[in-house]
């Protein structure tokens, strides 16, 4: 999560719980950041008018009012994208034409650069069957949209860990599993890392230059669909 949707999403948290405070450590745990990284957050919300304070006490932390604060009206991309994925799971249902148009309602809302941005990181996605339920790391969704270099240390199925240097390319999803689609520098081509296998991510600053095609996955075409916003 880049610091832009982490500000929005702490105010959130905080309206969703208010009056009762959510401490700097609690905070730190849930965006996976540090609690200084959390603390110079709120100093930079509260500078810019949020109406954040200090609950001191032992069971204090910080508390926004809701009275002085808006909720939510628009989704962020990686939010819309994270309902497609969320709505892909109900297909088969009877509720999956309705989630479907609440979608398309919620996206027709969004800002068009918002939406553009939606649908790049949606185009990222390929899922096979019924859709994964494993999760993906935070650091490694941040990368595949922000489109940098990751070092990886990842295990195999027998259990031994390597080093790899990859570009993240997209994802693959099937009924069990969540696959980082990445071309690894250690192998020089084209590989797939289950992400429950993956031990440790360190994002690099080197940007991602390729780009994955449908054709490029070792796939019958015909098991292999894209995720749609519409």
């Amino acid at each position: 999560m880049n610091r832009t949707d982490r500000l929005y999403a702490l105010v959130e948290e905080l309206r969703a719980v208010s009056p009762r405070p959510r401490s700097a450590r609690w905070l730190a745990g849930r965006f996976e950041v540090s609690t200084r990284t959390v603390e110079r957050d709120i100093t930079a919300l509260q500078g810019a008018g949020v109406p954040i304070w200090a609950k001191p006490g032992r069971t204090g932390g910080y508390v926004v009012d809701r009275a002085r604060t808006l909720p939510p009206v628009n989704l962020t991309p990686a939010e819309a994208v994270a309902m497609a994925v969320a709505l892909h799971r109900l297909g088969g249902s009877p509720f999956a034409p309705a989630a479907g148009a609440a979608l398309r309602k919620l996206v027709a809302v969004m800002p068009p650069a918002a939406v553009a941005e939606a649908h790049r990181l949606a185009g990222r996605v390929h899922l096979v069957g019924d859709g994964p339920g494993t999760p993906v790391p935070a650091a490694v969704a941040d990368a595949v949209a922000a489109g940098r270099v990751l070092r990886l240390r990842y295990a195999d199925r027998g259990g031994a860990d390597s080093a790899r240097d990859v570009e993240p390319l997209g994802y693959l999803g099937n009924a069990t599993h969540w696959y980082l689609v990445a071309w690894c520098r250690l192998r020089d081509g084209l590989r797939c890392f289950r992400t429950d296998r993956i031990r440790s991510v360190h994002p690099l600053a080197e940007p991602v230059t390729r780009e994955l095609r449908p054709g490029d996955l070792d796939l019958p075409v015909d098991r292999v669909r894209p995720l749609s916003l519409v």
